[in-house]
């Protein structure tokens, strides 16, 4: 009986253990999910900031001003796409695959 006493000891261990584990795993996870939320913000903000300077700027010439609204829109979908990966990467690793 002590034998039964000690294999169900390690299995309460074992069992504790990996779910520390998995709550490590979902808090980094979720700690992913917010930097990345920060990082589109963030890219966002300034983003739209250089955007708002393109439009009021007097000094720059007129060939100009759509070749920084193409780098401007390039820029988002850069972003989006990356944003998309990385959010996917994470809710990938969260979903566990069949």
């Amino acid at each position: 009986m002590e034998k039964f006493g000690k294999i169900r000891e390690k299995l309460l261990k074992t069992e504790n253990d990996i779910k520390t584990d998995f709550a490590k795993m979902e808090k980094i996870k979720a700690e992913g999910l917010k930097k990345t939320e920060e990082m589109r913000s963030l890219v966002e903000k300034e983003i739209a900031k250089m955007e708002a300077e393109v439009m009021k700027s007097k000094d720059l010439a007129q060939e100009s001003v759509p070749r920084l609204r193409t780098e401007i829109t390039t820029m988002r979908k850069e972003v989006q796409q990356k944003y998309d990966d990385l959010k996917s990467r994470i809710s990938a690793a969260i979903v566990p695959q069949p």
